[in-house]
């Protein structure tokens, strides 16, 4: 008996790494064509649902909407609603013209530009959704009214003072990570063990859309990786592309990040600076949802003891609230759109205690 469960034991404990297709959680994924033909961007985009409210979904720095599938599955299982994730420029399979250009006006201007894309100028009821710098872009499409068909706007773990604050740890947090994983497996391990992203369906789905496949010389790459903890080393993504056209040269697959988040760092005060303001001035039903209670600061706490938005912490989630606390997201932004009857309950949910707070 013992050694048998020894046995079921060790079997538990060898985890499947592997990519999972975004087909397991979204209906559909296009490319949108936005501008002219001589001057167009092409941004990525995955859907889901048919009927309710549109959710549009922002993910944060360096991820990519794939960041949402779990939640995806969640949340339309619970109401009837229409889901919409888009890769923001410079991320993802997103490919535009002036993929370095992170300014919030730009980016809250894309978000508007692929919704009048995909809806023209009478989009369904629209609940914007976004995540740490995807919240903040979400923020400042509300504010200058962007979007026509508006009713509510949902920010997860993005807080101006907090992430103010955390913006010098940003460059020594991207240096410290590996620059390259010999696989997509080896990456979505490291994801899981570095604590980047804490739940391993979430990290199957999403790293696709942080990491890609790349041709190196083998002369510039590290002798092969040993244990996930010390992954093959490359070149940066812009000296990959460039010895990829070296002729003849012995070359070695390497997946490598899909985007330099360094080179946007003048950008970054830009994101969060004035949001918490901004946010609060919505008018609008609003609800924010926190890693932890310590992201407050003092405008957005003065602003909740007066009732001005709704707010919910999911402690421990770490800051990828939606990828490592799905099912609880989904039960907060369920509540939220229930309470203001944006959504309907999904006939097998409504019975459900789950979207009481």
């Amino acid at each position: 008996m013992e050694e048998s469960f020894n046995t079921e034991h060790e079997v538990c404990d060898k985890l499947d790494y592997s990519p999972v297709s975004w087909r397991e959680y979204f209906d559909q994924m296009e490319d949108v064509s936005v501008g002219p033909a001589d001057n167009m961007d092409v941004y990525r985009i995955y859907r889901a649902g048919s009927d309710g409210p549109l959710l549009v979904l922002l993910h944060g720095g360096g991820h990519s909407s794939l960041s949402w599938a779990v939640f995806t599955t969640a949340i339309t299982s619970r109401v009837t609603c229409r889901v919409l994730a888009m890769d923001l420029r410079g991320h993802g399979d997103t490919l535009v013209c002036h993929s370095d250009d992170f300014s919030t006006h730009t980016m809250s201007s894309d978000v508007a530009n692929v919704i009048g894309a995909c809806y023209g100028e009478t989009p369904p009821p629209i609940v914007l959704i976004g995540h740490g710098v995807g919240g903040a872009i979400a923020v400042h499409t509300v504010s200058n009214m962007l979007l026509p068909t508006i009713v509510g706007l949902v920010a997860i773990d993005v807080v101006e003072g907090s992430a103010t604050e955390a913006l010098h740890s940003i460059q020594n947090f991207l240096k410290e990570r590996p620059k390259s994983f010999k696989s997509m497996d080896h990456a979505i391990e490291w994801s899981v063990k570095s604590g980047q992203i804490t739940n391993l369906e979430s990290a199957r789905v999403s790293m696709v859309g942080q990491v890609k496949r790349c041709e190196v010389e083998e002369a510039d790459s590290l002798e092969k990786a040993g244990p996930v903890t010390e992954p093959v080393t490359g070149p940066d993504e812009e000296s990959c592309d460039h010895s990829c056209n070296k002729e003849n040269a012995p070359t070695e697959s390497v997946y490598m990040w899909r985007i330099d988040l360094s080179k946007s760092e003048k950008y970054w005060d830009g994101w969060f600076r004035g949001t918490s303001h901004l946010f609060l001035d919505c008018n609008l039903p609003k609800l924010l949802l926190l890693a932890g209670i310590d992201r407050l600061d003092r405008d957005l706490s003065i602003g909740q003891m007066q009732g001005r938005f709704m707010m919910q912490v999911l402690p421990p989630s770490g800051h990828a609230v939606q990828e490592n606390r799905p099912e609880k997201v989904a039960d907060a932004v369920a509540s939220f759109l229930l309470r203001h009857k944006f959504a309907e309950a999904r006939r097998e949910t409504r019975s459900s205690n789950s979207f009481t707070q």
